[in-house]
């Protein structure tokens, strides 16, 4: 099984280069994401007959033949809000190159919208996809289904899996997370991509997942392909977005703790042991809305005296707003990051850049009123007075919400190729999520000289977004490394490394196998992606702000090389 899309917007040509690449069964596209569904609901206003990811069509106007011929089945949730109408492209498209194929669809995630919101979906699962391959479907389209549930379904079909068969449908949900974001399981957005040859990472090959019957796999990507798929960069993976050591799906509840991984071969990691429980008797349901109108102002603050400038400008803003007569509006926020260089080589590098982000409910609040008090300073403020781009009217931004709804109360449609529209039932046995108590830390590292250092010499991280809440997987690659990283990174510590979660709950999860510790971070994203209220709306830089604190390490754990002093 392949991937070839991990957001709506991801490479054009995957499609393609991974049907032509090498041997596939199936080849899934993830284009779906909180913020996409939001996208996908303002575009369903303007047309009612849209609401789908309109690439994945696009991408088919090549790919389909090459699927046919190749025989790959394709299934993706580019369906969106509108899985019935991207099917009926699909088949619309297939008559039109003359490609024989079949195309069946999954439905029944939309919800009655509450007032003031404009989606609401239930994550399925996917016993809907099951059906539709049994059935003889070659395309498989959805709305929105987990991301894992594009590969639990597939490897369902292909291997006649139940909802009994546990252990191999949470092997599957590993394997599928690890696939949905494309190239991060390859070499992307990897913590240690300087230690691989710059040429293997300049367009990493998406990847595969070579799945056996009892749900174990092995990561890779086609032969000849660009970037690395090692230990490193699926433990990278497997903590983006996740948790604790259970993983909630609709099909079934993974137990993270008792992922391995190990080498098996060049560009082959293998994952194994994974156990599985009962899913819980809720699914998970989004819900977007506009929660207001925003505007933002970016001032450059050029060479001497950056934050009195800062403080002047910031003091003629309010001042405007006031004799202007117009209310402030509801949050109104200042970050000044000083970029700037002493004794610069060029205007660039000795600037500084103070932003300034207002929202509001009324347009009008952060509309002309702001633009137009930012904008009267320009011959009367700080020397050097400028700003990146002309400040606008604003503009909406949106909201994301998750909450739970019964599984019994929602609808799973599979509509197989000939129409007949089978009804999937919830999976017979389900277990309320309980926390997993942490497993036994292993003995300390042995104490002696430690030196101050970045953490990012010995730990990786990567960071990420779920709605309000941020998600920060740390992780060692050696025993010695992870006997100093499950004592020092408390959550004590890590709030003193990133002062901007001090007063939020955060909680630490433990995972010994990977060698890992998963922080979520409450709250640090305020009403989520969509809002853009926060300098990294999407919390993607946060784990590599952690990597970049300094600590005492161990001399013992560094790597030889030019480092600071001894300290203990």
């Amino acid at each position: 099984m392949g991937n070839a899309s991990g957001f709506y917007g991801d490479r054009f040509d995957a499609l393609r280069e991974m049907l032509t690449g090498g041997p596939l069964d199936v080849l899934t596209g993830d284009y779906l994401a909180e913020l996409t569904m939001l996208i996908l609901g303002r575009s369903r206003l303007k047309d009612p007959q849209k609401g789908y990811a309109t690439t994945f069509l696009r991408q088919l106007e090549e790919g389909l033949g090459l699927a046919h011929e190749r025989g790959v089945k394709i299934v993706a949730n580019a369906g969106g809000l509108n899985p019935a109408g991207l099917a009926a492209a699909v088949r619309k498209l297939a008559g039109k190159v003359g490609v024989p194929v079949t195309v069946a669809h999954v439905e029944g995630d939309s919800l009655p919208v509450p007032d003031g919101f404009l989606t609401a979906n239930a994550y399925l699962g996917g016993s809907g996809i099951a059906a539709c391959l049994l059935a003889g479907a070659d395309v498989v389209v959805t709305g929105r289904v987990t991301d894992a549930a594009l590969v639990t379904g597939s490897a369902a079909a292909h291997f006649g899996w139940g909802p009994g068969d546990l252990d191999a449908l949470a092997g599957a949900v590993v394997a599928g997370h690890v696939l949905e974001c494309g190239t991060q399981a390859t070499g992307g957005n990897h913590a240690f991509f300087r230690e691989h040859d710059p040429a293997r990472l300049r367009r990493p090959g998406f990847p595969l997942a070579e799945i056996r019957a009892d749900g174990s796999s092995v990561i890779t990507k086609h032969e000849g392909t660009g970037g690395v798929v090692d230990l490193s960069t699926v433990t990278a993976q497997l903590l983006y977005e996740t948790g604790g050591a259970r993983y909630a799906g609709p099909d079934v509840t993974a137990r993270l703790d008792t992922v391995r991984l190990a080498t098996d071969g060049p560009d082959r990691v293998r994952i194994d042991g994974v156990r599985g429980e009962a899913p819980p008797p809720t699914l998970k349901a989004g819900l977007t809305r506009l929660g207001g109108w925003r505007n933002e102002v970016v001032f450059v603050l050029t060479g001497l005296d950056v934050e009195a400038k800062a403080r002047l400008v910031r003091d003629q803003f309010a001042d405007a707003l006031e004799r202007g007569g117009a209310r402030p509006p509801a949050e109104v926020r200042w970050e000044l990051a000083r970029t700037d260089h002493a004794d610069a080589d060029t205007e660039e590098r000795a600037s500084a850049l103070l932003r300034l982000v207002v929202r509001d409910q009324d347009a009008e609040a952060v509309g002309r009123a702001v633009s137009g008090a930012a904008i009267e300073l320009a011959l009367g403020s700080y020397p050097g007075f400028h700003v990146t781009a002309p400040p606008g009217k604003g503009a909406p931004y949106g909201v994301f919400e998750a909450r739970p709804v019964p599984a019994a109360e929602v609808e799973h449609i599979a509509v197989l190729p000939d129409g007949t529209r089978q009804e999937m039932r919830p999976p017979p046995r389900t277990q309320e999520l309980a926390e997993v108590e942490d497993p036994p830390l292993p003995a300390p590292y042995p104490s002696g000289p430690t030196r101050r250092a970045p953490l990012g010499l010995i730990a990786g991280a990567r960071s990420g977004d779920k709605g309000g809440d941020a998600n920060v997987g740390v992780w060692v690659r050696d025993d010695d490394a992870w006997r100093w990283l499950a004592h020092e990174l408390s959550v004590e510590r890590f709030k003193q490394l990133l002062p901007e979660t001090a007063d939020l709950t955060v909680v630490r999860h433990v995972l010994p196998n990977l060698r890992a510790l998963n922080f979520t971070v409450h709250g640090l994203l305020g009403e989520g992606v969509a809002a853009q209220a926060r300098f990294d709306p999407q919390a993607k830089a946060l784990g590599e702000w952690l990597r970049s604190r300094w600590l005492p390490i161990p001399v013992s754990l560094l790597a030889d090389g030019p480092l600071p002093e001894v300290t203990a």
